[in-house]
């Protein structure tokens, strides 16, 4: 997979005297301390990484961690204070009013919090909204966001409005919104962190499945560890505007890079979070691969650990993994789950 984004060396400061505030940083000097000496907040601090085309890269961090400025900056409602930002092998804060707009109509979408939608407006004229300050003609700006909102599950709905609906129809309002313009990248700033434990769970499959679907790459920010393991294909977890490890779900269980990973690991729930995805062996450098294979030896690849535990535990020292194709793609060991759920 190509990178379709790439964060180099970005720092966003808040404050007038950001110059000084520059200056600071590159003596080392502690966010307090600069914020004692300028009155700036140091947001986002020498933060460089890339995601991968058709990935879900989830940015995860407590409160005031850094994370939902450093994703505004992607679209940039925030403006860096230095650093670049390469979306297509382009600078994206070299653009000038012409580009900004185009590449926020149809290169990024963005979902919020708050839900960001119109009361005043039903669930169509919220999710036609962005067609039509683009000049897109009605009739067509119509049909896409009713096919939209019939993948989504809002059918029916396309004539309430929006204050009629509860927080899990409205995330998917803005879902829908994010979507119906085809954006290349979708940016998600803790859409689910509102909702109820149970319609949360429910719109995080729903991402799943429109990230299978539509293939579209995701840039997801959250401050809950198992939201972030659960979705996420590459992990960022920030502390005081600083990244302090990247890696898969697995890479980051396993080896945490800081004893600060290390907390945020503790409160996982493995079985619950990782997937046979996560921890098989590719099948193509996978050797000795038996030839024969019953029904019981073979999982999903994106079965939960609690799922395949138990097909694990009937005698069986591997399991084969099946993808949604129902193409085998991996192996997995029983040494490796037992290794894994003892750590």
């Amino acid at each position: 997979m190509e990178k379709i984004l790439e964060i180099k060396d970005l720092t966003m400061i808040h404050g007038k005297n950001q110059q000084k505030a520059i200056a600071l940083l590159e003596e080392n000097k502690t966010n307090q301390e600069i914020f004692q000496a300028t009155n700036c907040i140091v947001a986002v601090k020498h933060v460089s990484f890339y995601v991968l085309q058709g990935e879900i890269f989830v940015i995860m961090g407590l409160s005031g961690s850094g994370k939902s400025t450093l994703l505004k900056c992607i679209n940039r409602l925030n403006h860096s204070s230095s650093g670049q930002i390469f979306v297509d092998g382009e600078n994206i804060l070299d653009y000038d009013k012409n580009k900004l707009r185009a590449y926020r109509h149809h290169k990024v979408g963005m979902v919020f919090q708050e839900f960001g939608l119109f009361d005043h407006r039903t669930v169509l004229e919220n999710v036609t909204f962005g067609l039509e300050i683009s000049h897109v003609p009605a009739k067509i700006r119509k049909e896409k966001a009713m096919n939209m909102l019939d993948f989504l599950g809002l059918k029916g709905w396309e004539n309430q409005p929006v204050s009629q609906l509860s927080g899990g129809m409205k995330q998917r309002v803005g879902l829908a919104r994010a979507l119906v313009h085809d954006p290349e990248i979708l940016l998600l700033d803790e859409p689910f962190s509102a909702l109820d434990p149970l319609i949360r769970r429910q719109l995080q499959e729903e991402l799943k499945r429109i990230h299978q679907q539509l293939k579209k790459t995701i840039l997801f920010i959250t401050h809950d560890i198992n939201e972030a393991f659960y979705l996420g294909d590459h992990i960022s977890i920030m502390k005081d505007g600083v990244m302090e490890q990247i890696g898969t779900p697995i890479q980051i269980l396993q080896h945490p890079a800081t004893d600060y990973v290390y907390r945020f690991c503790k409160d996982v729930n493995k079985l619950k979070i990782i997937t046979a995805g996560h921890i098989m062996q590719n099948l193509a450098q996978t050797a000795n691969t038996p030839k024969q294979w019953d029904k019981s030896q073979t999982v999903q690849q994106n079965q939960s650990l609690e799922e395949i535990l138990l097909p694990l535990l009937q005698n069986h020292q591997q399991l084969l993994v099946a993808n949604e194709k129902q193409e085998r793609v991996g192996i997995i060991q029983k040494s490796d789950v037992l290794r894994l759920l003892a750590q």
